[in-house]
């Protein structure tokens, strides 16, 4: 059952929001790199080094995430000591702490054999030394970028990816803080992919070209198992749910949702006690297949024969799926898997993660309408969602309840996940707003997306990146944080310019 957790913070938001059904979890690993030689020269210099490095260590810790020490990598040997250490210990994220000045010897090995996210680190204790006063000792305490262009060439020159640098000082810098928590967020995308089990339900909506997903590719580039299910696996959940569960998540939406009467869409109507029990029982069905398939995310489509029980169960997903996506949990209608992906990495970042497309263009106020219909990320709305009644969903099967609502106003960002030829994936990623003001009273979630320079310049340039025609839409501004995690995968990302 989902867990609503009760939000007093802010009357702009509805009454409840869904917590998270499993947390968010990486191991990072900590590696400090030195000169063996000075430790012979400098008395105290080592203790110094270490201090240093427990502080750094209390900051990634403090990002909620399992850290490992490996100490101090000082020399060659001591690199291939501290190898096996690091590849036996199962890393999401690897910082490299640059503690003084260390010859490349000291990481050359692990660059070669260590295939994990690197990200090197030089925090150095004092913003500026007392250079009346100073000293070859105060001088290699603070001598964290020395090393960094050596080891960044000889990442370079093995053929690796460049690791990233967190560069500033070790206490009072907000923005290397900041920056240390993005990564270990990162971490926590890269560990939640790895270890995904998505399922994969029915068929892909008959003649969308754009969607079909190659799974063995998906376990290749993001690490993730694509299980295969069948909608009967859900069905048998939805004949053996019990009346007080069913009672107990009536209520859970009924509390959680607003039901208004039907506007100017005459396909809407009030939420119907029939549509309401139905959403509920299929909410049922939906956590307890979850629960017995151990899965982490679904993306699905089906039909089922007219007036059979199995098309009643696969058309009501959607309040349902709603409130999962909200939890945690994407839930990609229309069998989109490369979106489902999307979704999650969006979520695990924690600035939501809905399922969206693109809507009618409103050319008088330069906004393009966002959304769809189908499962979105709760969390993010703006006010209370609303459930109505459809008589119909268009352009599919079935009718029940449906979701409505719009994105929190203020900064968004979205994310396609597109195939091309050779079957290798590419991020398209794009940032703008998401202003107040009315959306289509039809069931569907909508949000009025705000594009720089404008509207027709932002489209034009999106389609021209030839994306699926799903993405993944999120609050806040994080393009740069999606393209450094696409380069960590291998992923080949643009973004969408804003000028």
């Amino acid at each position: 059952m989902i867990n609503l957790i009760n939000n007093t913070e802010s009357k702009s938001v509805s009454k409840y929001t869904v917590a998270r059904i499993k947390p968010l979890t990486a191991k990072v690993g900590i590696l400090g790199v030195g000169h063996h030689t000075y430790w012979n020269q400098f008395n105290g210099l080592w203790e110094k080094l270490i201090e240093k490095m427990d502080i750094f260590e209390s900051r990634v810790a403090a990002c909620r995430v399992e850290t490992v020490s490996f100490g101090i990598s000082d020399s060659a040997e001591k690199a291939a000591e501290i190898l096996p250490q690091i590849k036996n210990a199962g890393l999401d994220l690897l910082f490299i702490d640059m503690l003084t000045y260390a010859t490349s010897s000291t990481i050359a090995n692990i660059f070669r054999e260590v295939n994990i996210p690197m990200v090197m680190v030089a925090l150095q204790p004092a913003k500026a030394m007392d250079y009346e006063n100073a000293s070859t000792f105060i001088q290699l305490l603070n001598d964290d970028i020395c090393a960094v262009p050596e080891f960044m060439n000889v990442a370079l020159r093995f053929g690796k990816n460049v690791p990233p640098l967190i560069m500033g000082t070790l206490h009072d810098d907000i923005e290397a803080d900041e920056m240390v928590k993005e990564y270990c967020q990162i971490a926590k995308v890269l560990h939640s992919l790895k270890t995904a089990r998505i399922g994969q339900m029915g068929h892909v909506l008959e003649a969308m070209l754009d969607m079909h997903t190659d799974p063995t590719l998906l376990n290749a580039t993001f690490g993730c198992h694509i299980v295969q299910t069948e909608p009967d696996d859900i069905l048998q959940h939805y004949q053996l749910a019990k009346e007080e569960e069913v009672l107990k998540y009536e209520e859970q939406i009924t509390s959680f949702f607003d039901t208004p009467d039907p506007k100017s869409d005459p396909i809407t109507e009030k939420l119907k006690h029939s549509d309401l029990r139905v959403a509920a029982r299929v909410g049922v069905a939906l956590d307890a297949f979850i629960k017995e398939k151990k899965l982490d995310g679904l993306a699905y489509y089906y039909e089922g024969k007219e007036g059979s029980e199995v098309r009643q169960v696969v058309t009501n997903f959607i309040v349902g799926n709603s409130l999962l996506t909200g939890g945690g949990f994407p839930m990609c209608g229309e069998m989109d898997l490369k979106t489902c992906i999307a979704m999650m990495i969006m979520d695990r970042l924690e600035m939501g993660g809905s399922f969206a497309e693109f809507h009618p263009v409103d050319f008088k106020e330069g906004f393009v309408l966002v959304g769809h219909d189908g499962p979105h990320h709760i969390n993010i709305a703006e006010g209370k969602p609303v459930i109505r009644s459809l008589k119909k969903y268009h352009g599919k099967p079935g009718s029940g309840a449906s979701v409505e609502f719009k994105i929190k106003s203020g900064p968004i960002t979205m994310l396609a996940v597109c195939q091309k030829a050779d079957g290798s994936f590419k991020f398209i990623i794009a940032e703008g707003e998401s202003k107040d003001g009315p959306i289509p009273p039809t069931g569907n979630t909508n949000t009025r997306g705000y594009f720089a320079p404008d509207v027709k310049t932002f489209l034009t340039r999106w389609f021209r990146e030839a994306p699926t025609h799903h993405f993944a839409l999120g609050i806040g501004h994080r393009a740069e944080t999606i393209r450094q995690i696409g380069e960590f995968l291998g992923v080949e990302t643009v973004i969408i310019p804003t000028e």
